[in-house]
C-alpha cells in the first residue's frame, strides 16, 4: 500500500471527534490537584539526545521538537523523571554494550551538574520527596534492556551503585536469558521459553539490590516467569492495555490482574501505536517499508564506514510516523481507565516514552508541559483527586518504597 493511501486509511478509520483539552481549558480544580501531586514519569529517552546531540535541559528554543526540557518540566509540574538508559543493539556491538551504557549514565549526571538549582539526582523515594519540597526535578535512571549487563551480575551491581533503579529485563531483542515480545515469533532467534535459570537469578539479585524489575518489552512467558520469581512488586515502565490495542508490547487483562496480585504498577505508554488500534494498524501496514528504509540506511552507512547514532535512525522513523494521523488524547485516557478498572486504581501510572517516539503521541500531548491535560481528563471522567494523584505518581512511589523494603529484608537475612 502506498504511503498516501495509508494516511487516508488512518484518517477515515479514526473514531468520532473527541473534544481536545487545551492548556487554556485546564480548570482551577485540575491545576490545584496537579500542582499538589508528585508527578512521576518512568520512561524518557532524552539521554540519547544528551549524548548524540549534546542537548541541554536548559534549552528554551520554541522550535525544539523534544518532549523534555526544564521549561516544559516546570510547565507540566513533572516532579520525577526516570531517564532511560537504552543501548541500541542494532547500532552498538555486544562488546560495547556496557561502555555505551556508562556513557549514557554519565550524561544524566552531567545535566544535573549543569542545572543544580533545577535538578537533583535521586535514588530513593525519600530523594524524590526531598526534590519535590525543593521544587527540583528528581532525575532517576532505568536501564532499558538486560543486554546492557552483558550476562554479568557484577556489572548489574555496579549499575545499581551508579544509580540505576530499574532494569527492563529485555528490550525488543531477546537476550541470552530473557525472551522479548519484539522477536518472539522470529524463528531465526533462539528463545528460552521465558526466563532462563540465570534470568531468574537476575530477578532475585535485582530484588536484593533494591532495583525494580521492569517487565515492559518482555514476552508473555517471560512476564509470568518474572512474576513467579520476584519477591518484590514489579513495574511495567511503559506499557499499555492489549484489550484496547492489540500489540504484543501491551499487557493482557490476565497480566494486569497478575500485576495487581503482585502489588506492582503498570505505567501507561503514550505511543500512539500502543494506545490506538487504528493507528496501530496503519503503522503495521507501513512497517515493512519503514524497516526497509532503516535497514538501507544502516547498510549504506556500514559500507561507507560511517558510525550510526540512534538519532539518525529516529529521524527516519519520525518521518514515517508523520504520515499517519495522530489519535485523540481520549485514546491515552482510555488505557489508563481500562487498567484502573481491571487491575485497580492503585496499579496504574504514567510511563510516557517521551523523546523515544517523536511525532507519534496523541493529539495535545506534545511534551511534558501537557501533563496537566491528563489530570483534567481523569477528573472529567469522575476520578477522585486522591486517585488522580495515585495515577500521577503515588502508585509508583508506593511500589518503589516496597522494593526498598524487600531489599532491606533480603540483605538483613543474608540472601
Amino acid at each position: 500500500m502506498k504511503p498516501q493511501a495509508l494516511v487516508i486509511l488512518a484518517i477515515t478509520a479514526v473514531a468520532p471527534a473527541f473534544s481536545q483539552i487545551s492548556s487554556d481549558s485546564i480548570s482551577a480544580r485540575a491545576r490545584s490537584v496537579h500542582e499538589s501531586a508528585i508527578v512521576v514519569d518512568t520512561h524518557a529517552d532524552t539521554p540519547q539526545r544528551f549524548l548524540d546531540e549534546n542537548y541541554d535541559m536548559g534549552n528554551t528554543d520554541p522550535a525544539d521538537p523534544g518532549h523534555i526540557s526544564l521549561k516544559k518540566v516546570e510547565a507540566g509540574n513533572l516532579g520525577a523523571e526516570f531517564f532511560s538508559i537504552w543501548v541500541d543493539p542494532q547500532t552498538t556491538t555486544p562488546a560495547d554494550f556496557a561502555r555505551h551504557t556508562i556513557d549514557l549514565i554519565d550524561t544524566v549526571y552531567e545535566q544535573v551538574a549543569r542545572h543544580p538549582d533545577h535538578m537533583m539526582m535521586a535514588f530513593s523515594v525519600a530523594d524524590i520527596e526531598r526534590a519535590h519540597k525543593e521544587r527540583k526535578l528528581a532525575a532517576l535512571m532505568g536501564i532499558e534492556g538486560g543486554h546492557s549487563m552483558q550476562n554479568d551480575v557484577r556489572l548489574l551491581r555496579e549499575y545499581y551503585r551508579l544509580g540505576i533503579r530499574y532494569m527492563t529485563l529485555s528490550w525488543s531483542n531477546t537476550n541470552d536469558w530473557a525472551d522479548s515480545s519484539g522477536d518472539i515469533n522470529d524463528a531465526k532467534v533462539q528463545h528460552h521459553d521465558g526466563l532462563t535459570d540465570f534470568g531468574k537469578q537476575v530477578v532475585l539479585e535485582m530484588n536484593r539490590l533494591g532495583m525494580m524489575v521492569d517487565i515492559s518489552h518482555v514476552a508473555d512467558k517471560t512476564f509470568f516467569d518474572a512474576i513467579a520469581t520476584t519477591r518484590a512488586p514489579v513495574i511495567a515502565s511503559h506499557s499499555s492495555a492489549r484489550a484496547l490495542t492489540d500489540h504484543p508490547r501491551n499487557m493482557t487483562d490476565d497480566m494486569l490482574r497478575a500485576v495487581e496480585k503482585n502489588g506492582g504498577v503498570v505505567q501507561v505508554n503514550f505511543y500512539s501505536a500502543f494506545i490506538d488500534e487504528n493507528y496501530r494498524r496503519a503503522s503495521a501496514a507501513q512497517a515493512k517499508d519503514q524497516d526497509a528504509a532503516v535497514q538501507e540506511f544502516l547498510t549504506k552507512s556500514k559500507a561507507e564506514g560511517k558510525s550510526v547514532s540512534y538519532l539518525q535512525v529516529d529521524h527516519i522513523e519520525r518521518e514515517w510516523n508523520s504520515r499517519i494521523q495522530r489519535p485523540p488524547l481520549k485514546s491515552l485516557i482510555d488505557h489508563i481507565d481500562h487498567i484502573a478498572q481491571v487491575a485497580g486504581v492503585d496499579h496504574v501510572g504514567l510511563g510516557s516514552d517521551f523523546d523515544g517516539v517523536s511525532g507519534a503521541m496523541p493529539e495535545g500531548m506534545d511534551s511534558a508541559a501537557d501533563l496537566p491535560k491528563i489530570t483534567q481528563a481523569l477528573l472529567n471522567r469522575g476520578y477522585k483527586p486522591d486517585d488522580v494523584k495515585k495515577i500521577l505518581g503515588g502508585n509508583l512511589l508506593r511500589v518503589m518504597g516496597e522494593v526498598e523494603k524487600v531489599s532491606q529484608q533480603m540483605q538483613r537475612a543474608g540472601k
